[in-house]
């Protein structure tokens, strides 16, 4: 059923991009031969495109401060259908290449007391659990989002600062859905394919909405469809690092995707995860990892309809650096 529905979302996609190219309006590409984000380019906009500071020195919730009471109101506003989808995978049992340490289930049944319970243990970061990473989560150059030295924060009794409880009232703002591959036509991207700013804004303009401070910015690369199709990979598609100053511009305040965000060497020779570092520790913007959202991409094509209220209720984990989620949109 689930590989129907995406043909048929194929089909529909094509004949509607068919008509697009006839009207001059079709997608803008992506040439291969555009220069790469560069480490220097990367360390300045980490310096220039930073919000430190700009809640007050003492503050640890970072970008989340763009969900204010009107912010929430206007998300709330957005319900008409009262619809509820999860945008969480179920977590992966079995080992796997990009499962490499699946969740562990330990079950005790008590038939004398007739009942039973559960004791889940699972390393939540990485590329296999639907998860939001914290503000305490990733450094730079040894200090965290406002600045702090890392080593101050993070020690092995957990974070002093910016720990998962900072979340403790919940994220709610209006989530905005990029299904890049139903703009392209496809029913995935394929592994590696990197995604600009004109990607985004080619998105903003077929489905009538415009990205803004306080937003949620949810990326579909169809992940899950793929690993349905053609089993597990670690490769995945994502963003280039080229959209971060979008990204500020829009003062955009979650990030999600059902991948890792980063396509794959985005900024030749920096070694680690450019959006990562950049949205948490230069903007303090919490980022969703590994979603699950083809449920919500049929919805939002059935109501034609790519924006929604999300609520997302972290863990009251005390010093955790994130915490597993099954964050909601609400239609």
């Amino acid at each position: 059923m689930k590989m129907l529905t995406l043909l048929i979302r194929y089909i529909c996609v094509n004949v509607l991009l068919i008509g697009l190219v006839a009207c001059g309006t079709a997608s803008h590409s992506t040439p291969e031969t555009r220069e790469p984000v560069t480490v220097e380019q990367f360390h300045q906009w980490m310096d220039e495109l930073s919000n430190w500071g700009r809640w007050g020195d003492d503050d640890e919730m970072g970008a989340a401060n763009l969900m204010t009471d009107a912010k929430r109101q206007e998300a709330a506003a957005l319900i008409q259908t009262g619809t509820t989808v999860s945008l969480a995978h179920d977590f992966l049992t079995e080992e796997a290449v990009d499962a490499r340490e699946p969740y562990v289930l330990q079950m005790s049944i008590n038939p004398e007391g007739q009942n039973s319970g559960d004791r889940v243990e699972v390393y939540f970061h990485g590329i296999t659990f639907s998860h939001l990473d914290g503000l305490c989560h990733v450094f730079y150059e040894d200090q965290v989002y406002n600045g702090h030295d890392y080593r101050d924060v993070v020690t092995q009794d957990g974070c002093s600062r910016m720990g998962t409880t900072a979340m403790k009232n919940g994220l709610v703002t209006r989530g905005v859905l990029i299904d890049m591959p139903l703009l392209k036509g496809l029913p995935y991207l394929e592994p590696g394919t990197k995604l600009y700013q004109e990607d985004i804004e080619a998105w903003e303009e077929h489905a009538g909405v415009t990205l803004g401070s306080g937003d949620a910015l949810l990326l579909r690369t169809g992940r899950w469809a793929i690993r349905s199709e053609h089993g597990p990979t670690t490769e995945m598609s994502g963003w280039d690092a080229s959209v971060m100053p979008f990204m500020a511009e829009r003062d955009i305040a979650l990030l999600g995707a059902d991948s890792v965000h980063e396509a794959p060497d985005s900024v030749p020779g920096l070694g680690f995860n450019p959006i990562h570092r950049f949205a948490i520790v230069a903007r303090g913007m919490n980022l969703l990892d590994n979603l699950d959202l083809e449920a919500a991409a049929e919805t939002a094509a059935q109501l034609n309809r790519w924006e929604f209220m999300l609520v997302i209720a972290p863990l009251r984990v005390p010093g955790g650096t994130g915490s597993p989620v099954n964050p909601l949109a609400i239609f």
